[in-house]
């Protein structure tokens, strides 16, 4: 998987998410969003749809998530960011592969908005 950190998730996770999806029959519903917005999503990461999103924002970025916005770019959209980090292990799935950076950095903005 090259948007996930494979040392991150074991043999027995990747298998429990595969069967989740396969019994669920919802492989190809989650596959669908990506699949219908990828163009939009590429419009945002390029500059050709620059509307900008103006709420408080917080940006947990992984290194093996695809693709990986920059600072520039996350600010150029979201102009209130409040809260940028960027660590050295997860990917796309973080509440999966490094839970306890994901759930730090979500603490970590919400105490900025009390």
């Amino acid at each position: 998987m090259l948007w996930a950190d494979p040392a991150s998730l074991t043999r027995d996770q990747i298998l429990d998410q595969v069967t989740l999806y396969w019994l669920t029959g919802t492989a190809a519903s989650s596959a669908r969003l990506y699949a219908e917005s990828i163009d939009r999503v590429s419009g945002w990461i390029s500059g050709a749809d620059a509307d900008q999103v103006r709420v408080p924002v917080g940006a947990s970025i992984f290194p093996a998530e695809l693709p990986r916005p920059s600072r520039r770019w996350v600010t150029r959209r979201y102009p209130d960011l409040r809260y940028w980090k960027e660590h050295d292990r997860g990917g796309h799935f973080p509440a999966l592969e490094v839970p306890e950076l994901l759930i730090a950095d979500l603490r970590a903005f919400f105490r900025l908005l009390r």
